[in-house]
């Protein structure tokens, strides 16, 4: 398949091209700012977590969360225009989606900030099952867009494993 008949004709001065890009572009802000809490304690703090053999490389997650974040992006500009904009019937599918990229943009200062590997363990799992229930509202609406997420959803199952994995292997320390 073209990337013109992926993206249509494509023409700079539509303001669909520009709302595509838009839509594309915002989980990339959230995972920006996360990055500058992240980019610090990936040198100090989490090399001193025990963490599974399984896990993968530090370098690998930037990599992995801008396919992530470009794929959840444009499917959410697929939902979007498939339901005219944001209508009524778009309060749902949209508002599941907006939620669950909220989720997703607390939990690295939640982790990575706070420290607080099980409240980040709590939050991953309620962002994942979001995630699930905004795939769910998308699937009648937009096939390709809730395929678009499956690979979002696969890697924060594996994400959710590595938090559990970290949470307990790395016990907090009581407090007396």
């Amino acid at each position: 398949m073209t990337v013109a008949k992926m993206f249509g004709n494509v023409n700079p001065s539509d303001p669909m091209w520009a709302q595509m890009l838009g839509f594309t572009a915002l989980p990339h802000l959230g995972g920006l700012s996360g990055s500058i809490i992240t980019r610090r304690e990936v040198k100090t703090w989490y090399p001193s977590l025990i963490k599974p053999a399984w896990g993968p490389p530090n370098s690998a997650f930037p990599v992995v969360w801008m396919g992530l974040y470009t794929g959840m992006g444009y499917a959410s500009y697929l939902v979007w225009k498939e339901l005219g904009g944001f209508t009524q019937d778009a309060v749902v599918p949209l508002g599941l989606y907006g939620l669950q990229l909220a989720l997703n943009w607390a939990w690295t200062p939640i982790f990575f900030g706070a420290h607080s590997i099980k409240l980040a363990l709590i939050e991953i799992v309620i962002l994942t099952g979001t995630v699930g229930a905004t795939m769910v509202s998308w699937y009648p609406i937009s096939c390709p867009a809730t395929l678009l997420m499956v690979p979002y959803l696969a890697w924060l199952c594996l994400a959710t494993c590595l938090n559990y994995c970290i949470w307990r292997d790395n016990p907090e320390p009581k407090c007396d």
